[in-house]
């Protein structure tokens, strides 16, 4: 058996500045966005460029219990893990984007990580996995 998650929702309060954001400052790629009049919503998917993973679904708030969770998804904890083949090319380029750092980068036994806010206030680990990590090589023909 094959499965594999595809899109994960992120809540937004308008789709839009959702995409200028992870579109402009973050560089993902704009996958899709088509309008669903039987629900008058955006199926708006972005990706990181590059992935051929996991990619987020930008959901506008529709009800008013859910404007709660905008920007607060998980607690308050890092919601979402952005790994990279080069930590500070991105970094650099984030920071100068003006997107805001909570956490310096630091190396743990993992790899190389900073925590950063999306336009919401989600936290994000912006890391850069080292390579014997079983992340790194999923995919990966072993030689």
């Amino acid at each position: 058996m094959k499965q594999a998650i595809v899109h994960v929702a992120l809540l937004v309060k308008d789709y839009d500045e959702a995409i200028d954001f992870y579109v402009n400052k973050l560089k993902f790629e704009l996958i899709e966005d088509s309008y669903q009049p039987e629900q008058d919503k955006r199926w708006v998917v972005v990706s990181p460029p590059g992935s051929d993973g996991v990619a987020l679904l930008l959901a506008r708030a529709s009800k008013p219990e859910q404007m709660d969770f905008i920007g607060n998804q998980s607690g308050g904890r890092v919601f979402l893990f952005l790994n990279t083949d080069d930590f500070w090319r991105d970094y650099e380029r984030m920071a100068a984007e003006g997107i805001r750092f909570v956490r310096p980068p630091s190396e743990q036994e993992y790899g190389t990580v900073a925590v950063f806010e999306d336009l919401y206030g989600n936290q994000w680990d912006l890391l850069q996995l080292n390579p014997d990590h079983p992340m790194a090589t999923r995919g990966r023909t072993k030689p």
